[in-house]
């Protein structure tokens, strides 16, 4: 059985090198006839066209070599822009290249152009995937988006089912939320410049949490979530949260302070923002590695549970500075002019 490992493996292991190509200065007739003499392989075929130099030119669809006129040169018939895979790729990096372009084969291309070999799906249906245990399987189509497709391909019940539950954290978090404002009443009633910045702080918060989930998805792509991995990306996350909290912390901060003159409500919102960025930050990297690891998809879960844990944390930390500042320590409005 050969382990998840060897999806670090170069591509070069597993791409054939038994393919053909079509010169460039063929016309199309010219090209069938050379097809016919060598004969169609058993494998999934583009037909890829080299140059004089025998670097990759283009490839030519087989609809249009069989239907322009024999007369027609190759290089009028084919497309010139051609998605190759370099040589220096991993298996792991080519199984994106199927995910995002949602072609059967691709040409490996070493450095200077010229085709070394073909990747074809067959690859990741049948040799790899055979040779992984069923949950090893699930577990990588998962950090690829597979289930994505599954998603969209599935009935309305289907969908509901799969989707459902995970919205059910959003309903939780925003009945939290709102327990959370009522226990705060008296705080929101004595600075009522709260409730004007409320819906702010909640958008902040929201959008750091959904840009650490993304760019922790796209880190799991290549990437399993190991606690050396973990504790890099978490200490990566926390430097840049502390570098956005301070900014918006800041510019809020001063906002209020100049629209309300109002500098303790200027110091309990600028540094609940400081503190609620942060937190979301540092939600969005666990969250995901935490659905990954638990062999859920972190595409669906990590969307909805971390947004409501982003909110809950956020409205925690807002209010309950405000109530330190505004309401235990008795600071009142300090007028400027």
């Amino acid at each position: 059985m050969v382990p998840q490992e060897d999806l670090q493996r170069p591509v070069l292991d597993f791409c054939s090198t038994d393919f053909s190509t079509l010169e460039e200065s063929l016309t199309t007739g010219e090209a069938i006839e050379s097809v016919r003499a060598r004969g169609l392989r058993d494998q999934i075929v583009y037909f890829y066209v080299t140059n004089a130099d025998g670097k990759l030119a283009g490839v030519l669809p087989a609809k249009r070599l069989l239907t322009d006129p024999v007369d027609t040169p190759v290089a009028s018939a084919m497309i010139r822009r051609v998605v190759a895979i370099p040589a220096k790729a991993t298996l792991l990096d080519a199984c994106e290249f199927f995910v995002l372009h949602n072609f059967l084969a691709f040409p490996v291309v070493d450095a200077s152009g010229k085709i070394v070999g073909v990747l074809d799906v067959r690859v990741f249906t049948g040799e790899v995937l055979d040779l992984a245990e069923r949950e090893q399987m699930k577990d990588l189509f998962q950090s690829l988006g597979f289930r994505v497709s599954a998603v969209r391909s599935a009935s309305a019940w289907q969908g509901f089912a799969l989707r459902f539950p995970w919205l059910l954290a959003t309903i939780a978090g925003g009945t939290v939320c709102a327990l959370l404002a009522g226990s705060f009443a008296e705080t929101l009633e004595q600075r009522i410049v709260l409730a004007f910045f409320l819906t702010m702080v909640l958008g902040l918060g929201e959008s750091v949490s959904a840009q650490s989930v993304a760019v922790t998805l796209q880190a799991l792509h290549r990437a399993n979530p190991t606690l050396s991995w973990l504790l890099l990306a978490v200490r990566k996350e926390f430097l840049t949260a502390n570098l956005l909290g301070a900014a918006c912390g800041l510019l809020v901060g001063a906002i209020v302070a100049t629209w309300k003159h109002d500098l303790p409500a200027s110091l309990a919102i600028g540094a609940s923002i400081w503190l609620s960025t942060i937190s979301s930050c540092l939600i969005g990297v666990l969250i995901p590695a935490g659905a990954r690891a638990l062999k859920l998809d972190p595409r669906i879960a990590a969307g909805p549970v971390a947004l409501a844990l982003a909110d809950v944390c956020t409205l925690a930390l807002y209010f309950s500075l405000a109530n330190l500042i505004l309401v235990r320590l008795s600071w009142t409005v300090l007028p400027f002019s």
